[in-house]
């Protein structure tokens, strides 16, 4: 039986077959569905697992009956033997082979740029282990992919459960997310230490170089005039551009170099409390719960895009559209490569990053070292609109350039084969 779980941030994972899913000798089940898992009828057996790259034995212990369960779930290239106790020739000995095999990677739901970074990782573990890889993920982020990684199977958590069943039960699955509390069980590295979407790589066991996906719909041009598409808004104030000025210097400097300013934020107005944040004077409000692929249509088109470490901005970089990324609560490494990213190093910055600080998903209002001080969100308020000009005029004189800016922007070994 199948059903669902929760990540560290809330949103379902699915979980492993009530029972392994492979019949080995004998009566003994055996997968690698959330770690390398063994099922022992009654007898007396020695078991041992192992890393079968390094040699390195993880678990051996003798079991008359019952589950040996590996504490990593994330990818590792695991051996499994079991002999009768007292024989010298193990009755099991299988090491873990994905090809051919049907494998489950299960995403969250939620979390739009999360799964635009983690998604391509994906399409390069199908490819490196040539195995049939089945994905679920929330409707909308499908929606976005399918067309551009024909080759996996996506699901939602319901529809997968619905299809596959035991019928199709899986060889493996891997679960990629964000684990925080210093959890090394579920990612080799801590993913504030290798980045947030490079995360995927390393639990999927691939490498984990950045990979840009190509999202464009390739759709007409909607708006005749030059246009910079803008985001304002996100999911805790941390992540927002704390500077009061900002957006107005930015976009009066935008205007004035002849662009129309396009807002597309979700909602016109978000906020908590006594702190409400509102789409800056000037920018047209084209706001609203579209459908992704109605962002990247016209994305795709812009001059540039401006915006926070936060979900549409990996949708602008998903749409090949160079990205000004404005953000002080994370490190430059944290988010994909762009060369318009924009910190301020003189005040308190990086907490998103600090492996000694937890997220606190609830805390709208997060700030984990000045909280409730005149220094709370220094580390946006000090990044100046003269700052983020400074990069915009750098971005519009490379536009005269007869070398594609696009390219230049978002070269990567992986963006032609996408």
């Amino acid at each position: 039986m199948t059903n669902s779980a929760s990540a560290s941030n809330g949103h379902a994972f699915i979980l492993p077959p009530e029972l392994p899913t492979q019949q080995g000798p004998e009566g003994i089940l055996f997968d690698f569905n959330d770690g390398a898992r063994l099922l022992l009828p009654q007898g007396n057996w020695r078991v041992e697992i192992s890393d079968d790259e390094t040699g390195n034995v993880l678990f051996a212990n003798d079991i008359i009956q019952g589950w040996v369960i590996s504490t990593k779930k994330y990818y590792v290239p695991f051996r499994l033997r079991v002999w009768r106790k007292g024989e010298s020739d193990p009755l099991l000995d299988h090491a873990l082979d994905l090809r051919g095999q049907r494998v489950l990677i299960s995403f969250p739901t939620g979390t739009l740029g999360d799964l635009i970074g983690w998604v391509p990782y994906a399409e390069r573990f199908r490819k490196t282990w040539r195995c049939q890889t089945d994905c679920t993920l929330a409707q909308p982020i499908l929606d976005l992919f399918r067309p551009a990684y024909p080759e996996l199977n996506f699901f939602t958590p319901e529809t997968w459960q619905a299809e596959r069943g035991e019928a199709q039960a899986p060889y493996a699955t891997y679960r990629v997310g964000l684990f925080f509390h210093g959890d090394l069980d579920r990612q080799p590295y801590d993913f504030r230490q290798v980045g947030l979407h490079r995360t995927a790589g390393h639990i999927l066991g691939v490498d984990p170089d950045e990979i840009i996906p190509d999202l464009r719909t390739r759709s007409p041009r909607q708006i005749a005039e030059p246009y910079v598409c803008i985001a304002t808004q996100s999911t805790s104030q941390a992540k927002f551009w704390n500077n009061g000025s900002g957006w107005h210097e930015v976009i009066d400097f935008l205007k004035a170099e002849g662009y129309r300013v396009i807002c597309i934020d979700k909602e016109k107005v978000v906020g908590r409390g006594y702190v409400w944040n509102k789409i800056p004077h000037g920018a047209e409000d084209f706001t609203g719960n579209l459908p992704l692929r109605d962002r990247v249509a016209l994305l795709e088109h812009a001059d540039f895009f401006i915006g926070l470490g936060s979900g549409l901005s990996w949708l602008a970089w998903a749409s090949r559209t160079p990205v000004v990324l404005i953000s002080g609560f994370s490190l430059p490494n944290s988010e994909f490569y762009t060369p318009w990213r924009v910190i301020n190093t003189h005040v308190c910055n990086g907490c998103w990053d600090d492996v000694r600080l937890d997220f606190d998903h609830q805390d709208y209002f997060w700030c984990p070292r000045h909280k409730g001080t005149d220094r709370q969100y220094e580390c946006t308020r000090f990044i100046t609109g003269k700052q983020v000009i400074s990069q915009l005029r750098r971005l519009i004189a490379l536009r005269s350039n007869p070398f594609d800016i696009k390219t230049t922007a978002l070269a990567d070994p992986d963006q032609h084969a996408a």
